[in-house]
């Protein structure tokens, strides 16, 4: 059910946007006004959930670790896994940020036949994973012709070596298919691997399937629909200097692409997509793992009344005595 709702709500969406636009001409709507409405969504969405994370309070150090924590001088510690200091944490969020370590280091588990489970690789994740997060980046960045004038001097560049083996007229770029390659593969995993379909809800199906629409018909604006890009150049520009405009003549699979990348940028504040922010944020990564180093009080704690070791032994030592019970004092 959640797979059919979520494909049923991305159908829905491009329906939608092909029916404004051929049956009621709303080109200013689905041109400027979803656009604009999107960012604005985006924006305050971002700045909210960030905001919020930055304001919830972490007393205590509470890192998630799995190598040796700094204790003895004879005893060798992991600083990476298990840093002590802000190098080391620097050091372990740039591996989790750039290449993805902790799920690098994740396994699948089976049930075997005699009821035994049995632990394997679980590498195609990391490197499907790797592949779609640098991929879509390369694309963005290939997307940024659109947005600015002059083009930044890193675009030729880019070009060239993206599309450096001249595959078909116009060229296909390799972020182009490894970025879809890489999408349909999470989006199939959750699909077909039982143990991923279990725990996987709408909110994981979504954005997926949304982010395969747009990269299919960014495919199909390119190769089989040819789309008036100087148009396309013209409106974009529009919108980011704030004097938009609606040019006429541009296919209807170009207003498809830009609703379905309104609709993702709406829904990115509210999705798991988000965790490209909350990464950073998070106290399991963020902390230094020195609690034997220094004491972490929680400082809400409003002061109560203690009752020390010597109290209590100042109180029941008779009855300690009595049922043999080793005391400090005679």
């Amino acid at each position: 059910m959640n797979i059919l709702f979520s494909f049923f709500a991305a159908i829905v969406l491009v329906l939608l946007s092909i029916a404004g636009i051929v049956l009621a001409d709303m080109y200013l709507l689905f041109g400027v006004i979803i656009p604009y409405a999107a960012v604005v969504i985006f924006t305050v969405g971002v700045i909210y959930r960030v905001q919020r994370w930055a304001r919830s309070p972490v007393p205590f150090s509470i890192p998630i670790t799995a190598g040796q924590q700094k204790t003895l001088p004879w005893i060798k510690q992991n600083r990476i896994e298990n840093p002590s200091n802000t190098a080391g944490v620097i050091g372990r969020m740039l591996l989790e940020v750039l290449l993805f370590r902790s799920l690098f280091r994740g396994l699948k588990s089976e049930l075997a036949g005699d009821s035994k489970v049995v632990y394997g690789s679980a590498k195609w994740l990391w490197v499907a994973g790797l592949v779609f997060h640098y991929s879509f980046l390369i694309v963005l960045l290939r997307h940024i012709r659109f947005f600015t004038e002059p083009v930044p001097f890193f675009y030729p560049i880019l070009k060239g070596l993206d599309g450096f083996m001249e595959i078909g007229m116009p060229t296909l770029f390799i972020s182009t298919a490894l970025f879809t390659a890489a999408a349909t593969y999470l989006f199939l995993r959750r699909v077909f691997i039982p143990q991923v379909r279990y725990i996987s809800n709408a909110a994981d199906y979504f954005p997926l399937l949304l982010i395969i629409g747009i990269a299919v018909t960014g495919i199909l604006m390119r190769h089989f629909m040819p789309t008036d890009l100087v148009g396309i150049k013209y409106m974009m520009m529009g919108l980011v200097t704030f004097a938009p405009i609606v040019v006429d003549g541009i296919g209807v699979i170009f207003y498809v692409h830009l609703f379905l990348v309104s609709a993702l940028f709406a829904y990115f504040p509210f999705s798991k997509l988000v965790h490209a922010g909350g990464v950073f944020f998070s106290p399991t990564r963020n902390l230094t793992a020195n609690s034997r180093d220094f004491i972490h009080t929680n400082p809400w704690n409003y002061p109560v009344k203690v009752h020390t070791y010597e109290e209590y032994e100042e109180e029941f030592r008779e009855k300690m005595k009595m049922v043999e019970i080793p005391v400090e004092k005679g």
